[in-house]
């Protein structure tokens, strides 16, 4: 079972920035591509970023164009360089290996990190 260890959180003011890594303990198999989440307080886990080995990315709206994701397939890490924070990206944040659905979406398969905690002030 590969573990996955995220940091680079912290307590950043809105329009600051954050660089968030994940270390895997290996290569993760099967997967379509390795994906960032976040789940903010009270609120359901959200896919944020994903990435194949290809380097094809996609983001979510709320995050294009601010947020970009990154891997060394070398290290076995990725990472999520976030730019203009804003209040709402507060959260924790977790990545996953990811399948794709059926219906064009992402799925995260395999088992999470503990997460880095990411909060913005206004």
């Amino acid at each position: 079972q590969v573990r996955l260890v995220e940091s680079g959180g912290g307590l950043v003011q809105a329009g600051g920035s954050l660089r968030l890594s994940c270390v895997a303990s290996g290569s993760i198999r099967n997967k379509d591509a390795m994906a960032w989440y976040r789940q903010a307080p009270g609120k359901q886990r959200e896919l944020v970023a994903t990435i194949t080995s290809g380097g094809l990315t996609t983001y979510a709206a709320s995050v294009k164009g601010r947020f970009t994701i990154s891997g060394d397939n070398a290290k076995n890490t990725l990472y999520l360089q976030m730019n203009s924070l804003t209040p709402e990206d507060t959260g924790d944040y977790y990545c996953n290996g990811v399948l794709r659905t059926s219906g064009g979406g992402w799925s995260a398969f395999g088992s999470w990190g503990p997460g880095t905690q990411v909060t913005v002030s206004s």
